[in-house]
């Protein structure tokens, strides 16, 4: 059998193997184990040595499992305590078996940079990941422009994200925005017209994926502008009201806000317990930036 056919047969393989678990998984769940960690092979030089020949289709079948871990745990039920702590791991052995896998790389990052509940918040994480893409590929300015990402929306070291999208601006092949990008980070970093700025810029990406998630952005950003305002409406009534509690049917009653507000995607704001208003865990925006869900709510 030729390489190719082999290959196409492996691919066929994978498919229906995928496709099997999936169904039996929702025939047969598989019971708790306490011990997950046990799963996996965790060396990546041991199954590079597993794999002989097959390496690429056992980074395919590493990054299968790194998106059900994802996934089971961040689409897990409100009451369920999430633990990413395979996500990293997974991810790790993905990119050995592949260190081209260009995709594990910037979607990983992606996934270990979102804050928990959302995801694991390791934005350390995400750039050791990067970083790792790097070495293998030092010319690949998409890993810096990532990394640079992730120091500006996760950490809010702005100076540090500038630097990273100089550094991309410069590799032969960059898209010509991200110098201007950088300068705008430098000058203008911590303010939402910086953060406007910088997702403007990567909603217009060639890739699917880095476009939707930099709309998403978008979406939060405005999502934030209009808590802003409502924000002043609450402590107006809080003012007025004091030591009562706070219901949009109250400030709708007192016509400071002419109904129950809704965000981008139609789902009510929520005002916690706390008197902050911010948007609902059933929102697709949910958690903004830099916020924690008050637990008293």
């Amino acid at each position: 059998m030729t390489r190719a056919g082999a290959g196409a047969a492996a691919t066929v393989c994978l498919g229906a193997a995928v496709a099997l678990h999936a169904a039996q998984d929702a025939r047969y769940p598989s019971p708790a184990i306490d011990r997950p960690e046990l799963l996996y092979v965790r060396s990546g030089d041991t199954i590079k040595r597993l794999a002989l020949d097959y390496d690429a289709f056992a980074a395919d079948v590493y990054w299968i499992r790194a998106l059900q871990h994802f996934g089971g745990e961040r689409t897990a039920p409100p009451d369920h305590v999430r633990d990413y702590a395979l996500l990293y791991p997974l991810l790790d052995l993905t990119t050995t078996l592949d260190p081209y896998f260009s995709i594990a790389y910037r979607f990983g990052a992606i996934y270990l940079g979102e804050p928990y509940p959302g995801g694991p918040g390791r934005a350390d994480l995400a750039m050791t990941l990067l970083r790792k893409g790097l070495a293998a590929q030092p010319q690949k300015w998409q890993y810096m422009q990532d990394i640079g990402f992730v120091y500006y929306w996760h950490l809010q070291d702005y100076k540090s994200a500038a630097t990273w999208f100089q550094r991309a601006s410069e590799i032969q092949g960059a898209p010509s925005w991200l110098r201007p990008l950088a300068a705008v980070t430098l000058a203008e970093g911590g303010h939402r017209s910086a953060s406007r700025a910088l997702f403007g810029q990567l909603a217009e990406s060639e890739e699917p994926w880095l476009r939707d998630a930099a709309r998403l952005r978008l979406r939060q950003l405005d999502a934030m502008d209009v808590i802003d305002a409502l924000q002043a409406r609450v402590a107006l009534y809080q003012r007025e009201h004091p030591g009562e509690p706070v219901t949009w049917q109250k400030l709708v009653a007192a016509r400071l806000v002419p109904s129950v507000p809704v965000d981008s995607a139609g789902v009510p704001f929520i005002i916690e317990a706390t008197g902050r208003v911010t948007v609902a865990r059933e929102s697709p925006l949910f958690p903004l930036p830099g916020q924690k869900p008050d637990n008293s709510s």
